[in-house]
């Protein structure tokens, strides 16, 4: 009976491990400043969208991550994206950090982000850049855009660059699940 159970339990683990392909909040404690930092583990990562035809033999694809981020000051709650754009072959897609460069598309239409410069400061940041010649920046973010975020089955990165073409970016996996896990963990109710 034990030969039987073994391949049994373990073939159970690695189909649920396999079915949890959403990407998991994460919480962690900055002990010098005492702010409690909401994130996920890891960045939802957005490809250039295929549709544009700009991905071939001689072009590699670009890529964006994004990433909610929650900073918790003694019960005073701030909000932010965390964008990080990493282009293909070194094609730049426009000065991230520049006004009305970068959108959200969603089912109720586009969100112009504007950069948000005062962070608070903790020891470490919540997402790390994947690309040294990408660009990052923080962007505002309220609970009302969030939610709207987890409720739209279309979610798109644009990116607007002053002497380059607009570069969309769409999900490499659905990501209304994983924003949905972060506003259950960080507790945003429907209250």
């Amino acid at each position: 009976m034990r030969n039987t159970l073994l391949p049994s339990l373990l073939t159970t683990c690695l189909l649920s491990a396999c079915a949890d392909q959403t990407i998991k909040p994460a919480e962690s404690l900055d002990e010098t400043t005492g702010v409690t930092v909401g994130a996920l583990q890891e960045p939802l990562e957005f490809a250039e969208d295929p549709k544009l035809g700009a991905v071939g033999p001689d072009r590699r694809a670009s890529f964006a991550y994004l990433g909610p981020v929650e900073w918790d000051t003694s019960g005073e709650l701030r909000y932010a994206l965390w964008i990080h754009v990493a282009p293909g072959n070194d094609q730049a897609v426009g000065n991230i950090r520049s006004s009305g460069a970068v959108s959200l598309i969603l089912d109720d239409g586009p969100v112009l982000l504007s950069k948000q410069d005062d962070t608070p400061k903790v020891g470490s940041t919540p997402y790390h850049p994947l690309a040294s010649w990408g660009q990052t920046a923080y962007f505002h973010l309220d609970v009302a855009l969030l939610k709207r975020m987890a409720a739209s089955q279309r979610l798109v990165l644009e990116f607007h660059g002053v002497e380059v073409p607009t570069v969309d970016f769409v999900p490499t996996q659905d990501v209304r699940d994983t924003l949905i896990r972060f506003e259950h963990a960080r507790g945003i109710t429907d209250d």
